[in-house]
């Protein structure tokens, strides 16, 4: 399991953001040399937790549970395959490129040191939204995305450090717990009478998803209830 590539992203105006910057840094690329990687801060003052990468709008992006987005390298050939195009390395706005992990298939709080010191902790998926759609200029994306079920990591960092392409990824904590990414984002879109399920991975998972699983269950149970999509869930913007 390695790093492929360590991507970044620059403020890029467009029209497609409803972003009170007005353009967005989603379209990262791969970064030459060592990239410096630390806990950015509370969200909505702080952006990514790679330097140099800028996140354009704090509302929805960044802070310390959204720090790092990685993406497997095996799920992006898969949409090559099944967009007939090609996806370099960061075109779903990833900062890390994986080869040989199960992104979508990780646990939340499972624990992943990447190079010699930096030390990452699983959060939850990424949530498609319409400036995401506009970068990729696909049509009915954000469905296309949700229905496949391969999300992406975010993370968190807990210990800081350097990295680069070609680092190799260890995964040192696995929880015994079985809240995956995949099931986490299903419990978010599609699966809401998930919700409940997802308070088995503790004080890992998203500091907002906690509240949101919470306020489910005091309202539900364990049953049925709520529509997909009626409490946004964080980075869906």
């Amino acid at each position: 399991m390695k790093l492929l590539s360590v991507n970044l992203g620059r403020f890029k105006a467009v029209g497609y953001t409803d972003a009170p910057s007005g353009g967005t840094g989603i379209d990262k690329k791969p970064a030459d040399g060592a990239v410096r990687v630390a806990a950015p801060g509370p969200k909505g003052t702080a952006g990514s937790g790679l330097a140099g990468d800028e996140v354009c709008d704090l509302r929805h992006h960044g802070g310390n549970d959204q720090a790092v987005y990685a993406y497997a390298r095996e799920d992006l050939d898969a949409w090559e395959r099944q967009l007939g195009r090609p996806l370099p390395n960061g075109s779903f706005g990833e900062n890390l490129t994986t080869s040989g992990l199960d992104v979508s298939g990780a646990r939340i709080g499972e624990r992943w040191r990447v190079g010699p010191d930096l030390l990452l902790e699983v959060t939850s998926g990424r949530i498609p939204c319409q400036t995401f759609q506009g970068h990729l200029g696909e049509t009915k994306w954000v469905r296309r995305f949700t229905k496949q079920g391969t999300p992406g990591a975010y993370l968190r960092v807990i210990e800081p450090g350097e990295i680069r392409a070609g680092d190799t990824v260890e995964i040192v904590h696995r929880p015994e717990h079985d809240i995956t990414v995949s099931l986490q984002f299903r419990a978010v879109t599609t699966e809401r009478k998930l919700l409940p399920s997802l308070l088995a991975a503790g004080d890992a998972l998203h500091s907002e998803l906690i509240e949101t699983a919470r306020s489910y269950a005091q309202k539900y149970g364990d049953g049925p209830g709520g529509r997909p999509g009626d409490t946004a869930a964080p980075g869906s913007h």
